[in-house]
């Protein structure tokens, strides 16, 4: 319904000039579509641009792990002989399947002929577009949440974990072969601060001898950190200068938190009170060549007697996290309101 009666327009009813008026004239749109309900996610984004083909076949990303030693170290003295080697089998084979993802696209057929030449915005461009935040918004939520789920991706409470919410990781299990375990520490209810963060990076690269290559926390967990920062920061001005003669005034707060090294980043589908520390070195997704969201087309809907089309965007992928024991969950801490 019009606006009437406010700013500059005057007032509605039977035989008025608001009524007039919206008779006689066009609405001025904004040509732009805003869209209000989705959020981004800095680890879908790092996953899809670390992402690694994959193609078909049962168990379509396998990846060949080493769980144990092939050959053994032995001292010798100075006549230099040693024991007889034996064969140690020493691979163990994780396995993950593809999970598809499919968004149907409708088309109406006279859709196009109202909006022809009248359009402000066309409605098969905004579904188009919509896609793919839809899938990025559905991704990013399984990537948080799923543990058990196997239509999905697997998310991170099942791939970094120490076998509490998953037993079995890449069809092998925790409890047979504890180097599938990553690290997981209960912080307490207490804040993150650096001392804390740093102390799990510490534990973190004891546990997997290497370091994360960056954490994640939800926006409250994550501005409790920073207000760790906060208290400590100094300013320097130029001699003889202020703030007010710098174009871009006071720097102050961060966009992500450095500690030991490792950049910590607020992620919106990160349940809060919980600080992932990831390994981007193994842990990717694996995305078929043949189906990365791709586009099928539009077919007619004639063969269910509508005049109108379809089309879907298809996608194979699953996170694949070759080595968990170099990622670490930490959970319990408390944080602000927001």
């Amino acid at each position: 319904m019009p606006q009437l009666g406010t700013g500059i327009i005057p007032a509605g009813g039977a035989g008025t000039l608001g009524n007039e008026l919206q008779y006689v004239v066009r609405r001025a749109f904004v040509k732009k579509l805003v869209v209000q309900i989705y959020n981004t996610s800095p680890l879908t984004a790092a996953l899809i641009a670390n992402s690694q083909p994959a193609t078909g076949g049962v168990s379509s990303v396998t990846v060949p792990a080493q769980g144990a030693q092939f050959v053994n170290l032995q001292w010798v003295g100075y006549d230099g002989s040693f024991s007889q080697p034996a064969v140690q089998p020493a691979v163990t084979n994780l396995e993950f399947n593809l999970k598809g993802a499919v968004i149907p696209i409708p088309y109406l057929g006279f859709e196009g002929l109202v909006q022809e030449a009248h359009e402000i915005i066309p409605l098969l461009a905004a579904r188009m577009n919509d896609a793919g935040n839809v899938y990025c918004d559905g991704v990013a939520t399984a990537l948080l949440n799923n543990i058990s789920n196997t239509q999905q991706v697997i998310g991170l409470p099942a791939a970094v974990d120490d076998g509490t919410n998953a037993t079995n990781y890449g069809n092998q299990s925790r409890t047979t072969n504890p180097w599938l375990k990553a690290k997981r520490y209960a912080a307490g209810s207490v804040n993150p601060t650096r001392a804390l963060v740093a102390q799990f990076i510490t534990g973190t690269f004891k546990n997997g001898g290497e370091l994360p290559t960056f954490g994640i926390m939800g926006p409250a967990t994550w501005q409790t950190l920073q207000n760790d920062f906060l208290p400590n920061e100094s300013y320097v001005i130029t001699p003889e200068k202020g703030f007010d003669d710098e174009p871009w005034g006071a720097r102050s707060a961060f966009r992500a938190l450095m500690v030991s090294g490792v950049p910590i980043y607020m992620d919106p589908y990160v349940p809060e009170g919980t600080l992932y520390l990831l390994n981007t070195g193994y842990m990717a997704f694996y995305i078929h060549e043949r189906a990365a969201f791709a586009f099928t087309g539009f077919e007619s809907t004639l063969s269910n007697f509508q005049i109108g089309f379809i089309g879907a965007v298809l996608s194979l992928l699953e996170l694949v996290l070759a080595k968990p024991k170099v990622c670490t969950v930490v959970t319990g801490f408390t944080f602000v309101s927001i």
